[in-house]
């Protein structure tokens, strides 16, 4: 299992990290579903993370916390990407009404802030990523928890300014 530690120094490192992630899973010339679990305090910087992702992705406009509507979606042709905050979710058997599984196709990219609200419901992760504070900044730490996760790491090491 493949494990990287990174400190960011700043909102910004945070967004740069983010869009670093973006630029590698575009990389690849198949696309494939991505899907990664965001684990954190409240404004540990999930959000931050993921608004670097969906802007590295092509997105111009605002990149909102979904803490209220449980899902924001980002049609990025030939991508798709959801950004999910589970953490008002009382019962995880809502994510069956809105249909999760119809999230989890190869063209969809899936950030979760608070998995573990929806278990047993959600896709496997390929990736797992816990920030952080030490003193005045952000510990980012991303496990592999698949194939593809692992080969998402080892390319990002090689393309990350931080």
């Amino acid at each position: 299992m493949k494990k990287l530690q990174f400190f960011l120094e700043d909102e910004a490192a945070t967004v740069a990290m983010g869009t670093g992630l973006a630029h590698v899973v575009q990389s690849y010339t198949k696309q494939q579903a991505l899907v990664v679990y965001l684990h954190g305090d409240l404004g540990a910087g999930k959000t931050t993370l993921t608004r670097g992702f969906v802007r590295g992705m092509g997105h111009q406009g605002n990149v909102k916390s979904p803490t209220y509507t449980l899902v924001e979606p980002y049609e990025l042709a030939p991508w798709r990407v959801f950004h999910f905050d589970l953490y008002r979710l009382s019962d995880a058997e809502e994510l069956e009404y809105m249909g999760i599984r119809d999230y989890f196709n190869d063209d969809c990219c899936c950030f979760i802030e608070w998995p573990e609200k929806g278990q047993g419901l959600l896709a496997n992760a390929d990736l797992i990523i816990t920030i952080s504070y030490q003193d005045e900044q952000r510990v980012i730490n991303l496990v592999a928890e698949s194939v593809y996760g692992e080969q998402i790491l080892s390319r990002l090491t090689n393309s990350i300014e931080l």
